[in-house]
């Protein structure tokens, strides 16, 4: 039908692929806003005439959950953030060793910090997945969830007393306290949500399993507070084990999966095989999570990030009227002038922040689901996120030239290529259900698979080449750090070109000229194949 050899027929079947591909993505998204305009009406119609008339009244003075979801998302990313304060502002003295000091962070404030932050988004998923079960709210469920973001908010001031007193027993005990109520108001909503029908998901009201359902969630909330209560049992014993007890809680679903997984290999069963459209509170790493809210815990994480570094600048280079007078002569130019450096750690740490969350911007804009395992690695990356603010304290801390600065400055890459590191990962989980999560054109193979590959590629690859550079040029960390904070802004800007290029000398050294247009259409039908079927 299509002759290779005649170049306006190899501009038509250009077109016509382009316009196959757009065809599928639009049809993909008038699929997707068909289902949101059906489901709703059938299930309402018939909702309505199953209920009381008290059940109608009591569903008229309910309102949407969406408002309460964004102000929870946004104070819980505040207070995941804000605990890396007490580690970020630790002092050090130019005659103290930073790797002595580095050492005492990473066993106390830096251990802890991590799994605070960890535990802390565990409990925002547990929110996530409660509000996915009941999706409208009255004065009742508002006045609870409250009272479950004012002990969440009162988990830093917990996470200071176990990094300042790691021996210590109390901040164990008031931290496993707070994870414990908050778990009894999880389901004490529960219970609230499953005797008023009206409030639930679309799916549970129309089940007849609605005491399974009940029982099924209540069983999972309980799980968390019940290992805290024995994490603070074991802090009056051995409070090793205890740390040991709430970094289990952040693994618990992929442990239990493991050991489900281990079973059925050992007694020869079946993993349960459901055709149950419910398909949230499992340990099963495909669970969906709300897309939207991933989003939006994100960008206040990157937001407050970013927030905490103009705040450090404010706090520490503004200099005292008496100190410009006495020592620069009242010249505020010349006493701006020794704070070159933090302005320049500043900017750059600023555009790193910026970058980081342009690229996972850029995942998301791709993404049609979040998975729990995607939300794990998402959790993990802005973790390092938050490990910023940090870096930029490092980075201009000590004297120029001194191992010190060195070391600091390969702190900061670290920090650095674990945060992009972790956005490749949640990546590649997406492209082993692609079908599931990831929109046609950036399926492997897809026109913007390998453009969207480089952008998560780029931050790890430049952090590592930084840190082995600084290991050959120490004398020059400092210069080589900032130089690659300025330089890849401009590498985002070019990136699509050199993918193109790149793509374009792989083709001729790799790819021999076809023949026929038809061995061309076989190879990109191959290369659209899903990614976890070319890897097996």
């Amino acid at each position: 039908m299509y002759k290779a050899t005649v170049p306006a027929c190899e501009f038509r079947l250009t077109l016509d692929d382009t316009m196959d591909d757009e065809s599928e993505i639009i049809e993909h998204h008038d699929d997707e806003e068909m289902e949101k305009m059906k489901t709703p009406r059938n299930v309402s119609h018939s909702f309505s005439e199953s209920v009381t008339p008290s059940e109608r009244d009591g569903h008229s003075s309910t309102q949407s959950s969406h408002r309460l979801l964004a102000y929870s998302d946004a104070l819980i990313s505040i207070i995941a953030t804000v605990m890396i304060l007490p580690v970020a502002h630790t002092k050090f003295h130019d005659n103290e060793e930073l790797k002595e000091s580095i050492q005492m962070l990473l066993t106390t404030k830096i251990g802890v910090y991590l799994i605070t932050f960890l535990i802390v988004t565990v409990a925002w998923a547990a929110h996530i997945r409660l509000f996915q079960v009941i999706q409208r709210i009255d004065d009742t469920l508002a006045l609870l969830n409250l009272a479950c973001m004012m002990l969440i908010t009162f988990l830093p001031y917990t996470f200071s007393l176990m990094a300042t007193f790691p021996n210590n027993s109390l901040g164990v005990l008031l931290f496993c306290a707070c994870v414990i109520v908050i778990g009894l108001i999880q389901a004490v909503i529960v219970l609230y949500g499953f005797s008023r029908p009206f409030l639930l998901n679309e799916h549970i009201q129309m089940s007849d399993n609605q005491a399974f359902y009940r029982h099924h969630i209540l069983k999972v909330i309980m799980r968390v507070p019940i290992i805290c209560f024995f994490a603070s049992i074991f802090s009056f014993i051995f409070f090793q084990l205890s740390y040991i007890l709430l970094a289990l809680v952040i693994f618990m679903p992929y442990i239990s999966q493991c050991l489900k997984w281990v079973r059925n290999k050992a007694i020869g069963g079946q993993e349960d095989d459901t055709s149950d459209p419910m398909l949230l509170y499992t340990y099963h790493p495909n669970e969906p999570l709300s897309k939207e809210r991933v989003e939006a815990f994100s960008d206040g994480v990157y937001a407050i990030v970013a927030t905490l570094l103009i705040l450090d600048i404010c706090e520490d280079n503004v200099p005292e009227p008496s100190l410009v007078k006495r020592e620069f002569g009242g010249s505020l130019v010349a006493a701006l002038r020794e704070y070159g450096p933090e302005y320049l750690a500043y900017f750059g740490s600023f555009a790193t922040v910026g970058l980081l969350w342009f690229v996972h911007h850029s995942l998301f804009l791709h993404v049609t689901r979040a998975t729990r395992l995607m939300g794990l690695f998402n959790t993990f990356s802005l973790a390092f996120v938050g490990g910023l603010p940090l870096a930029y304290q490092l980075t201009h801390e000590f004297p120029r030239g001194s191992r010190n600065e060195l070391e600091a400055v390969q702190i900061s890459c670290v920090i650095i290529f674990f945060a992009g590191l972790f956005q490749l990962a949640m990546w590649v989980t997406a492209l082993f259900s692609e079908r599931e999560t990831l929109h046609p054109y950036v399926r492997y193979g897809g026109r913007e698979h390998a453009f969207m590959l480089a952008k998560l590629a780029l931050y790890p690859c430049v952090a590592l080449a930084t840190f082995l550079s600084t290991c050959v040029l120490s004398r020059f960390s400092a210069s080589i750090f900032h130089l690659m904070e300025i330089t890849v802004p401009f590498a985002f800007l070019v990136l699509r070109l050199l993918v193109r290029v790149a793509l374009a000398v792989l083709r001729c050294l790799f790819c021999p000229a076809r023949t026929s247009t038809g061995d061309t259409l076989v190879e990109e039908e191959d290369l659209r194949l899903p990614f976890n079927d070319i890897v097996t």
